[in-house]
């Protein structure tokens, strides 16, 4: 800053008045000490500016690098942020690098806030989290944590996808269970309490799966090799979200099977995948940008008022029925 207001012939008190846009300099001076700050690179810390007050406003985002809904909620947050003067930073998870150390390295670059997409750590280890920093869960209710937390009603979605297929006639449908994903524990639940309602207890099946097109492939080869001992496939298969789903139409599209017509296949998300199928996606849609939204103001308003109790938004799911579902077939697939 010294260098751009020798060159430009002002004080540094005037160029600090420019870079943070305040009155006090006439447009002439204004133009000059931005066309020296270009000519020798000069850009202003904004980050420093902050810490030097105390302040960082920065939010911290964990996400999976992966899962194409937590892609969408990403993208939701920036705008949100922006609007309440906030940066946003991303953390992500992987192979050999799980939440812990994702949450670590937000917290090392002095985020205010971290906003955790489908977190999987223990209760507990939220609750201490909320003890060092302002942390909201997005995906999953963790009602013995004290952190914020904003997520769909799973039932709900998951009643919406069952009751659509019902009506459509199918009675044998099966659901790819998510594993330890986020509400996978809810869409179990409701899955099985949805085939008791409809008198289809007898004919449910849970197969153990997780939120990877791999669990989608490995659940379609499973129950082609059922088919080829003799086993008729399901009439409609339930997965536990957008990438199971498409992972499951590819084994089937390649083994000959037409869907929907041999068998119907239902989402869980409507991530912007869904859409880019030959066959359009049935799926239950969990609006990204409105949980995103949701989740920075939570972190917003708890890091202006430390001392409110733990909130829950819990949003309304929406069936979006596109091509891969129909009516169920009148003999064995």
């Amino acid at each position: 800053m010294a260098d751009v207001a020798e060159k430009a012939g002002v004080s540094r008190a005037l160029v600090s008045i420019i870079f943070r846009d305040l009155p006090g300099a006439s447009r002439e001076t204004r133009e000059r000490v931005l066309r020296v700050a270009d000519e020798i690179g000069y850009r202003p810390d904004n980050a420093a500016r902050l810490l030097a007050r105390g302040r960082s406003r920065t939010l911290g985002v964990m996400f999976t690098v992966h899962q194409t809904f937590q892609a969408d909620l990403v993208e939701g947050m920036y705008p949100e942020a922006e609007r309440l003067g906030y940066e946003v930073l991303l953390s992500a998870t992987g192979q050999g690098r799980g939440e812990s150390k994702a949450i670590e390295a937000l917290l090392g670059h002095r985020c205010e806030a971290v906003i955790l997409l489908g977190p999987d750590s223990s209760a507990a280890d939220l609750d201490a989290l909320s003890r060092r920093t302002v942390a909201v869960s997005v995906g999953r209710r963790v009602p013995q944590a004290r952190v914020d937390s904003v997520h769909t009603a799973e039932g709900k979605g998951i009643r919406q996808a069952m009751d659509h297929l019902v009506e459509l006639g199918h009675r044998w449908i099966v659901h790819i269970d998510g594993g330890r994903g986020p509400g996978s524990a809810e869409r179990r639940r409701a899955y099985r309490a949805a085939m008791r309602r409809h008198g289809l207890q007898a004919e449910q099946r849970v197969i153990p799966g997780a939120h990877t097109e791999d669990s989608g492939i490995e659940t379609g080869r499973m129950l082609l090799a059922e088919r080829d001992q003799g086993l008729p496939l399901p009439t409609a298969v339930l997965a536990g979200n957008d990438r199971c789903a498409m992972g499951l139409l590819m084994t089937l599209t390649r083994a000959g099977v037409e869907v929907p017509r041999d068998m119907s296949v239902v989402g869980y998300d409507d991530s912007h995948l869904s859409h880019l199928m030959p066959i359009g996606l049935t799926t239950v849609r969990q609006d990204a940008v409105l949980m995103a939204e949701n989740a920075v103001r939570f972190a917003v308003e708890r890091l202006e008022n430390p001392g409110l109790e733990p909130r829950e938004a819990v949003l309304d799911p929406k069936l979006v029925v596109r091509g891969s579902s129909g009516p169920a077939p009148r003999g064995p697939a």
